[in-house]
């Protein structure tokens, strides 16, 4: 009887040594070696001590219940106020006038040949008539260009009242776009002419300015071959402001991807209308407590504005025309949403400005002998002129609150670097996006109704 139990002990011990054994090869997953131990040293999934990353499904859920409980909100304007979106009023933001399209007119100068052909003569004759005094009036050519790049429009804009402050708007920044395309046209040429001086005969030193990848097997333009203005009209309407003498360019245009391009381009959020218009109250009737929750009612939609802006110009518009084109260099953002840092945030949410900054402005100035600091100050200030630029002349009156905003980011990304840090540090990126300088731009709007309508809104 003995011999049955004693094998039968056996059987068990060797069962419980191949559990041993297969929990050690991996067993449920590797991460219980056998039945007498299923815990280990570990974090919970959702501490910020775990190296866990993966949260896509929590992502998606984000996704549905904002399309969910969006649905409802538009079902429910829908209904309680009727199609918002009128395409006359929306017409009626850029013209006063049906008969008179100031704004419009603006924008079409804009591409006129006039400033595009004084930019390319000026530099064509500083490639052939060599030395310094056709440098010099190269230079004196294209700065009187740009000037006139930059105050035509102002002058425009405050002559003549019949321009709408959402009219002027847009041509301002259209102005704007082609004065940055213009600069950076300009150093790129010069940087090519310096190029040959050094290497004579040979022009293919500088067939491009910085690194590029031009595809398809094309044959690559060397200066000064690209002196032309179909090659300037083509970097004038690219998704980029920083011209190349080759840029990369996509093996064909993708049908399908430019039509989603296109139908979110024209996807109006509905909801938005009413909220707006119920917080369009005038300050001087509130006390210190309804004017800070004014103030953060306010923040909620329009920070919502400008993602919305965000998602429609960097991805969807500026995809769609770089499809169209076959630009090949679609890095029109980064992971700004990451941000720990507002310096980070600034140096990836607008790639395009930032490229052109870092390129034409903030390396010049370290090379000049700036230190980093002053640079950094310097770049700065120049982004706070253009979005005082961009507020105040449309809508005719100069707070320099876009200003202030914009400059009061050096003092605040000091801050962040210095003393928050990791989820901290992106919590506060999120809080001066949501209160800071997009509230700088709904005050502007905010007085412009209270001056030009009377409060009546």
């Amino acid at each position: 009887m003995a011999a049955p139990a004693t094998r039968r002990r056996r059987a068990t011990i060797s069962a419980v040594r191949s559990d041993e054994a297969a929990g050690e090869k991996g067993g449920l997953g590797g991460r219980t070696p056998n039945k007498l131990s299923c815990h280990r040293l570990q974090e919970s999934l959702l501490s910020s001590a775990s190296s866990f990353s993966n949260y896509r499904g929590i992502l998606n859920w984000c996704v549905v219940m904002l399309v969910l409980s969006n649905t409802r909100l538009f079902l429910e304007n829908l209904l309680r106020y009727g199609i918002l979106v009128d395409p006359i009023q929306v017409v009626s933001l850029f013209l006063k006038d049906p008969y008179r399209w100031p704004a419009m007119c603006l924008v079409i100068v804009t591409g006129c040949v006039l400033f595009l052909i004084v930019c390319v003569c000026g530099n064509f004759l500083s490639s052939v008539i060599q030395g310094s005094f056709s440098e010099k009036l190269g230079l004196f050519i294209h700065c009187l260009n740009l000037s006139i790049v930059l105050v035509f429009p102002v002058a425009t804009v405050l002559l003549l009242p019949s321009v709408t402050p959402v009219g002027g708007a847009f041509a301002l920044s259209a102005y704007t776009i082609v004065l940055l395309k213009l600069y950076s046209y300009k150093d790129v040429n010069k940087w090519c002419r310096e190029r040959d001086q050094v290497f004579v005969r040979n022009l293919d030193v500088c067939s491009s300015a910085g690194p590029s990848a031009p595809s398809n097997g094309k044959q690559t333009v060397s200066y000064p071959g690209n002196l032309t203005v179909k090659d300037l009209y083509y970097f004038v309407f690219a998704p980029t402001l920083c011209y190349e003498l080759n840029f990369p360019r996509s093996a064909r245009i993708r049908l399908g991807f430019l039509l989603r391009r296109l139908f979110e381009m024209i996807i109006v959020l509905q909801w938005m209308v009413p909220v707006i218009r119920s917080s369009m109250k005038p300050f001087e009737e509130m006390d210190f407590s309804r004017m800070v929750e004014h103030l953060l009612r306010l923040a909620v939609p329009n920070h919502f504005i400008w993602l919305i802006f965000f998602y429609w110009f960097f991805h969807s518009s500026m995809n769609l025309v770089a499809e169209l084109l076959r630009f090949g260099d679609r890095e029109f953002y980064r992971d700004w949403w990451n941000s720990e840092t507002v310096t980070y945030f600034w140096q990836n949410w607008n790639i395009p400005v930032h490229k052109w900054c870092l390129r034409h402005f903030y390396k010049p100035l370290l090379r000049r002998g700036l230190n980093k600091w002053l640079s950094q100050a310097a770049v700065f200030l120049l982004s706070a002129f253009f979005h005082e630029y961009l507020v105040s002349v449309p809508l005719r009156m100069f707070r320099l609150w876009a200003f202030m905003g914009m400059m009061a980011q050096l003092p605040l990304a000091w801050l962040v670097a210095r003393f928050l840090r990791g989820n901290y540090g992106n919590a506060a990126v999120w809080m001066s996006l949501i209160i800071g300088q997009p509230i700088a731009v709904m005050m502007y709007v905010h007085d412009y109704y209270i001056l030009n309508c009377g409060g009546d809104v």
